[in-house]
Parts: structure tokens; C-alpha cells; sequence
């Protein structure tokens, strides 16, 4: 590709994290191509290759199975480049792109040069632009550097750059734990009291954020960095709430982030169902017993909590219903998997495992849930005439487990609802 733009009388450079991995000894997940050929140009060069994006035009180019985004050089906001010490800042020129009242960018289609593109990237590890043109890369702003030391450091003031897009917030975070890099102290000291621009953004992009956050391999550092810079309360405010005086709902998060970490590292499929649910739960938890209160039947005082946690949560991040339907689905097996007499039903359900995992993971987190997940357990691994004879002792009152012994239990007492 940028053999062929370079060809045709354009600079064409592969920019941002490809480099950046690339020089870490890691491999990018994608290319992106920066060029000084406009999106037609661009177009023009390329059999397979569509234009897309209002706010920022692009063009998307497939190679075989490859599809590799291309951009335009564009022209930078002289307000939020200032660095010390970079002359190239005094060349930098002032452009009509249009803002809201916060600062943030609406519409950003001016174009510019290579220099001028540096000061649009965000962080200085990823401005460093790779050409073929005597294979070098170029690095106007640092960024060399700041990879040898392991830190990210903003491009410009930081605090304006938040201001033009306050996503920028998840992004450091996130390159901060998938790289293991620190946070310059400049670059970090906004972040807490510029995380309230998060409600902003619309819960679509947000969404499609949460998954970036949380589905790379490093959740778990990726939430203690939320936490430690007071952001994840301006993505999931409901479950913050309840954060603040419960560490066993801690734990199940952290838990619950650990366990998708460990499934993506030995390669398993990872569904946003499974891990919305138990960030979720806290907050599903407090409504339903406040539900229960009220005298509501337990299903639909979790029909209603469900609801009215779901129906809260996407003011902030949106929730697609191929994701919602499944939560709902885990949460109200939490209330059908006590009932041991009707396992062989249960077991046969789809949904089944996720609330079987979902199950565990409460019971790691410290609930009491009165050893119903080893019986699960051991009712899945029995054979035919081992299931019946768990059955028949369920049926008088007993539980059984796979070591012979029997607990036994009162045929009326079932799992106190503080426990849901």
C-alpha cells in the first residue's frame, strides 16, 4: 500500500500503534496508513476501497483479508499543540474545525501536512510514522523516548486534549495497562477532575470503548486504573455506589476481570454478556432485595431489578440486546439454580453454563450460597444413576456431594435472599 500511494506522487506512512508495537517487539493487531492523498485520491488508487465516517473521513482499503484504514494528513488546532521546546509548534496553524461549548471536537475535516498531522495524535508513542522511503520512522515529538522509558505523555496540553475528546481519558488507561507503561505526570493529573466529560459521549461509542477496555487480556489493570483515577464511576454509577460499602462486590468484579483475562490468554471465547452481568450484579443485587421488601414474588422482583438496572445503565453505555437478553437470562437462573429438584431440566438449558460460571464466581467472591455449586458440580460429572440418587436425597432433604457425605437440610429452608 504505501509502495503504491508513494508510486502515485503521495506520502504514505503506517502510523500509531503498528509502529509502536512494532518497535516493542509485539504484533500490531492492524495497520493504519497516513498519506497526504485525500480520501478520493486515496479511493482512486485502490479496486477495493470505500470512504466512510462524517466526523473524521476515512477510507477503509481490504487487502485480501486485511482491512487497512487510511487517513488523510490533517491540519492541527494551534490552541492545543504547544509543547516546549518543539518549533515545529510555531508552524502550526489555527483552523476552523468546529467545537462545543466543552471543547470538544464536532466536525474535523481540515487537511495539512505530515508536521501539522503529528500534533492530531494524541499520545507521543503513537506519532512515530514509518516510511518506505529508506525505511525510517519518523519521530517529531518524542515518542522514541518515551517508549525507551515506558510512558505515555499527551501531545499538546493535556487538559485541552480531554476537553476535544474526552474518550482520550479511557484511551490512556488503557494503553497503560496493555502496555504496563506509566502515565506522565502531566497526562495524568487531569484525569480525575476530567472524567465527568465521559457523560458526554454517547452511549454507543461508549460502549464500543468498554469493549476495548475490557477485552484485550488486561481488564483487571484496566479496572484498577478506573478506579485509582475515579473514572469508573462515569461509566457504571450504580454498581460505584455500591462498591464504595461492599468489598465483596469488589471482589466479584475483580474476579470476574481476572477470569476473562485468563479465558482470552488460553485462547477461549469471551462473551460482554458474562462480564456486564457481574459488573452489574452489585447494583441488580441492592434493587432486588429492595424489591423483595415490597413483598414481590423473587422472579419478579428480579424481572423488575433487571430491568430497572438495564433500563439506568444504558443512560451511560448502551447495551445491545444480543447482550442484555443473555444478562438477564444469568441473572435470573441465580434464582432457578437453588431448585436442585428440577436439574435435569436446568442442566439441559443453553444459558446453563454461563449461570453455572456466574454461580462460582459468587460463591469465590464470599457468598454463602450453602455448597449449591459443588452439588452442581458433582451433579455434572455424576452418571445417570448417580444424578438420581442425588435427586432422591434433594427430594428428602438431603444434599449429597461426590466425598459420601450428606448434608442435610431442612426441606423448607432455602437460600436467605440477602444471598441473591
Amino acid at each position: 500500500m504505501l509502495y503504491t500511494l508513494n508510486d502515485a506522487g503521495y506520502q504514505a506512512f503506517i502510523v500509531g500503534g503498528a509502529v509502536r508495537d512494532l518497535l516493542l517487539d509485539k504484533r500490531p493487531k492492524d495497520f493504519d496508513v497516513a498519506t497526504s492523498a485525500t480520501p478520493e485520491q486515496v479511493k482512486a488508487e485502490f479496486r477495493h476501497a470505500r470512504i466512510i465516517g462524517r466526523r473524521f473521513r476515512i477510507v477503509h482499503v481490504t487487502m485480501g483479508r486485511e482491512i487497512i484504514e487510511v487517513s488523510t494528513f490533517r491540519a492541527a488546532n494551534a490552541d492545543s499543540v504547544q509543547i516546549k521546546g518543539e518549533s515545529l509548534a510555531r508552524n502550526v496553524k489555527h483552523i476552523e474545525s468546529a467545537h462545543s461549548s466543552s471543547g470538544m471536537i464536532l466536525r474535523d475535516n481540515v487537511y495539512g501536512s505530515l508536521e501539522e498531522d503529528v500534533y492530531r495524535r494524541d499520545f507521543t508513542v503513537n506519532a512515530l510514522y514509518y516510511t518506505v522511503q529508506k525505511f525510517l520512522v519518523h519521530d517529531y515529538v518524542g515518542g522514541i523516548g518515551d517508549l525507551e522509558k515506558r510512558q505515555l505523555r499527551m501531545i499538546g496540553d493535556p487538559e485541552q486534549r480531554y476537553r476535544e475528546d474526552p474518550v482520550r481519558i479511557l484511551r490512556a488507561l488503557r494503553l497503560a495497562a496493555k502496555l504496563e507503561f506509566n502515565i506522565e505526570k502531566t497526562t495524568a493529573e487531569p484525569i480525575s477532575e476530567l472524567a465527568h466529560l465521559l457523560e458526554s459521549i454517547p452511549a454507543a461509542r461508549l460502549f464500543d470503548e468498554i469493549l476495548k477496555l475490557f477485552f484485550t487480556g488486561k481488564s483487571l489493570e484496566t479496572y484498577q486504573l478506573l478506579e485509582h483515577y475515579n473514572v469508573f464511576r462515569y461509566l457504571f454509577p450504580a454498581t460505584a455506589n455500591v462498591l464504595a460499602q461492599d468489598k465483596q462486590a469488589t471482589k466479584l468484579l475483580q474476579l470476574a476481570f481476572a477470569s476473562t483475562d485468563q479465558r482470552i490468554q488460553d485462547l477461549k471465547s469471551v462473551t460482554p454478556a458474562f462480564l456486564l452481568a457481574a459488573i452489574l450484579w452489585p447494583g441488580l443485587q441492592k434493587q432486588y432485595l429492595a424489591n423483595q421488601k415490597k413483598r414481590m414474588p423473587p422472579m419478579v422482583a428480579m424481572h423488575q431489578a433487571a430491568q430497572s438496572v438495564i433500563t439506568e445503565q444504558v443512560n451511560y453505555i448502551s447495551i445491545p440486546k444480543r447482550f442484555s437478553i443473555p444478562m438477564r437470562e444469568i441473572w435470573e437462573f441465580q434464582l432457578r439454580l437453588p431448585r436442585r429438584q428440577r436439574a435435569k431440566v436446568i442442566v439441559e438449558n443453553k444459558r446453563f453454563r454461563a449461570a453455572y460460571d456466574f454461580l462460582l464466581l459468587r460463591e469465590q467472591a464470599g457468598e454463602d450460597l450453602q455448597g449449591l455449586g459443588q452439588w452442581w458440580t458433582d451433579f455434572q460429572a455424576a452418571d445417570k444413576e448417580q444424578r438420581e440418587q442425588m435427586l432422591s436425597l434433594t427430594r428428602h432433604g438431603h444434599h449429597h456431594s461426590k466425598s459420601g457425605k450428606r448434608r442435610v437440610k431442612s426441606p423448607n429452608k432455602e437460600i436467605k435472599s440477602g444471598n441473591l
